[in-house]
């Protein structure tokens, strides 16, 4: 038996259940699957990988990343949304209502056991690692993939940081570290940075920053202890073969992320990076009455409360959505939801809101 939702929310993290309580008080019963390891992350997405939120509104001794996911999903639950632990594998948006197939329950050449009329992805994207060796036992006590989410930690006060890349990522990222640390060593494992000149200049100029070129990361060292801290850093001179050891409390990876963009691959116009695209100030992507929302669509700022923000867009823009269809308006459904892919990279065009009541 089909189970059809009106609105269902794919993701687990911010963005997902902040539409996902903007939907419920809107009385919309959404659906949100959360998966059950969905690409490698438990449910509640990045969050979960993190120890310390220091920079989330309205904790003001922290809170951390498990907890903060915690208490969302109790709020969303709260307020009525049904959330299902299973990860969506296949998704149909070629046609009316969207289809949606899951890891375990449904089998190839199924049909689809879950249908909505509109769809809101929130998958996120997952920041690249390196498996180094040691990096499991420091990963949040001492190595970040976020430096903006955690540079200000007590742990880097003051200390040698090291960010690994070469683009404009890492560069911003080690400027932004001469706040709290006491140098950062840049390792860049071509002998030429990616990142812009105007950004290459402000690094090299920085009297606290270093940059070792054709240098690559071997193995992080730290304390043996029940979360112990990362201590040294061992590299290598891919030019000469050198290794040396660095004492370094902070190792922060600058090397890109991978949007959780394979569902809708083929389907949502995604740009060069696997992101989906979506116009500029809002959620709406290249189908009418599908949605996107979170790290998923957003690849320069990557924090919970810019992906909790857009999960309130792409809620209150869903809602919009499913209003005028129950109008029965499809002329102006296909006028404000249409977006062309030239409209994608453009402020034009952009469909009017119209603010709820109830929220």
């Amino acid at each position: 038996m089909t189970e059809h939702a009106r609105v269902a929310i794919i993701g687990s993290g911010p963005a997902a259940h902040t539409a996902a309580i903007y939907l419920s008080r809107a009385e919309l019963q959404p659906v949100l699957y959360e998966g059950m390891l969905a690409g490698g992350t438990a449910a509640g997405g990045q969050l979960t990988t993190t120890t310390d939120v220091e920079n989330y509104p309205g904790f003001p001794q922290g809170i951390s990343g498990p907890d903060l996911m915690d208490s969302m999903r109790a709020q969303s639950e709260r307020f009525g949304t049904k959330i299902i632990t299973e990860t969506i594998t296949k998704l149909d948006l070629k046609s009316r209502p969207f289809k949606m197939w899951r890891e375990y329950d449904d089998n190839e050449g199924d049909a689809p056991a879950h249908t909505a009329d509109a769809v809101i992805i929130a998958t996120g994207a997952n920041a690249r690692r390196l498996s180094l060796k040691g990096e499991e036992t420091y990963w949040q006590n001492g190595i970040s993939a976020c430096a903006v989410c955690d540079g200000a930690v007590p742990i880097f006060r003051n200390k040698h940081l090291v960010v690994i890349g070469g683009g404009d990522s890492a560069a911003e990222e080690a400027m932004f570290l001469t706040k709290y640390g006491s140098k950062v060593t840049v390792l860049v494992r071509k002998e030429f940075l990616r990142a812009s000149k105007a950004m290459q200049k402000r690094l090299l100029a920085n009297p606290k920053v270093e940059v070792k070129f054709n240098h690559e990361a071997l193995e992080v060292l730290g304390e043996n202890k029940p979360r112990g801290l990362m201590t040294n850093l061992r590299i290598k001179n891919n030019k000469t073969g050198e290794e040396e050891t660095l004492d370094a409390n902070g190792l922060f990876y600058a090397v890109g992320h991978d949007p959780a963009t394979s569902l809708v691959k083929g389907q949502l116009d995604l740009d060069e990076d696997g992101y989906v695209l979506t116009q500029p100030g809002t959620s709406y992507t290249s189908i009418p009455g599908v949605f996107a929302a979170g790290d998923v669509q957003d690849k320069r700022y990557r924090q919970a409360i810019t992906s909790a923000g857009s999960g309130c867009i792409a809620a209150l823009e869903a809602e919009k959505y499913l209003a005028d269809a129950e109008d029965d308006k499809p002329d102006q459904i296909e006028k404000n939801s249409e977006v062309k892919k030239g409209d994608l990279n453009g402020a034009e065009n952009v469909p009017e809101y119209r603010s709820n009541p109830l929220l």
